[in-house]
């Protein structure tokens, strides 16, 4: 994972976001990995993930892990 600024990303925000914009969003990298930025600070870090880095993320997130 790194964290980078990324211009020229398609951002996805979640459809259970809410009208705050108090949510992350997400976009695709190639070859398979994500870039992820606050909403609220598009223009602040992004952080990046390769495909297998993404994967046990997004596991951990699923599964609690950053409580």
């Amino acid at each position: 994972m790194q964290s980078a600024s990324a211009s020229g990303l398609t951002w996805v925000k979640s459809s259970y976001s809410g009208v705050n914009n108090d949510c992350v969003e997400v976009a695709a990298l190639p070859p398979g990995g994500h870039a992820l930025r606050d909403s609220k600070n598009p223009h602040g870090p992004v952080l990046m993930f390769g495909p297998g880095q993404w994967d046990t993320f997004v596991s951990g997130v699923t599964a609690g892990e950053f409580g």
